[in-house]
């Protein structure tokens, strides 16, 4: 009994261990990426694109390496066309001497003379089995040049091909990163708009200044009609007193005949009233 309880003790404890180690570990991660995050978010966007011209610039000590391979390669593929050519126009020789052999032997003569020297059939025919031996030998060699020969084109070939198709990614790459910095450029200056200050910038002030000339403009033209307006004159004919009952009807919005009536019988009857 002891003996299980110390087991699952011990268990228990591995087991808390590992899922401490495994939560460590994921804190760690996650601690990392976040100040990664932040960190590559602080970096300016000008850091970030001279990084990638830097970067894209890199690339040429590959592409000038690649470029002094493919040239040797290139001179090296030559010479082996040379000793082809060379090869061949041997093998052609020592086919056409053998075939020559081969002819003469068919004829039935039994002496053979060749450059000034007689030759007995005997001697003819090992000559030629050395001949042929040796032509078999040089014709598979040829056939091996052939194919080294035929490979190495192929792999300068697809050198030529990766070497183009990296200068061109490079060229757009920078053109990419023109691009980038011309296009930071207007967001740079989108946000000086943005944040224009009209108090530090002489566009604002002069359109301050039109604004200020207007305003004066304005007010001399009010004050001017205020003084044509208010300048007192000579009055040339005689105005009539206006009867105040007028007045009156016209205040209250009354008929001036109906209304005198009216008022002057309600006159009457409070008069009436107070006497009696």
């Amino acid at each position: 009994m002891i003996k299980k309880l110390v087991i699952g003790t011990l268990g228990v404890g591995v087991l808390g261990g590992a899922l401490t180690a495994t939560n460590l570990g994921s804190y760690l991660t996650t601690g990392y990426r976040q100040v990664s995050d932040s960190v590559e978010g602080t970096v300016p966007m000008t850091f970030q694109i001279d990084r990638a011209r830097n970067m894209v610039r890199d690339l040429e000590p590959e592409i000038r390496h690649s470029m002094h391979v493919i040239a040797k390669e290139e001179v090296e593929v030559a010479e082996l066309d040379k000793r082809l050519e060379t090869a061949v126009a041997k093998a052609e020789k020592d086919k056409s001497e053998i075939m020559r052999l081969q002819s003469d032997l068919s004829s039935g003569k039994n002496v053979f003379r060749y450059a000034g020297h007689s030759y007995s059939e005997g001697e003819v025919k090992e000559d030629l089995a050395r001949r042929f031996n040796r032509y078999k030998t040089v014709d598979g060699t040829l056939e091996s040049l052939q194919q080294m020969r035929d490979a190495r084109q192929r792999n300068l070939d697809a050198a030529r091909e990766k070497l183009t198709a990296m200068v061109g990614a490079q060229r757009q790459l920078q053109v990419d990163v023109e691009n980038l910095e011309a296009k930071l450029k207007l967001v740079e200056v989108a946000e000086a708009s943005s944040d224009f200050q009209f108090d530090d910038s002489k566009l604002a002030r002069a359109k301050q200044l039109m604004v200020d000339i207007r305003t004066k403009l304005d007010v001399a033209a009010k004050l001017a009609n205020a003084d044509t307006e208010f300048q007192k004159e000579i009055p040339l004919d005689e105005t009539d007193a206006e009867d105040v009952t007028t007045q009156v009807a016209e205040y209250f919005g009354l008929d001036s005949d109906r209304d005198e009536l009216e008022v002057r019988s309600e006159a009457k009857i409070a008069t009436a009233s107070f006497a009696e």
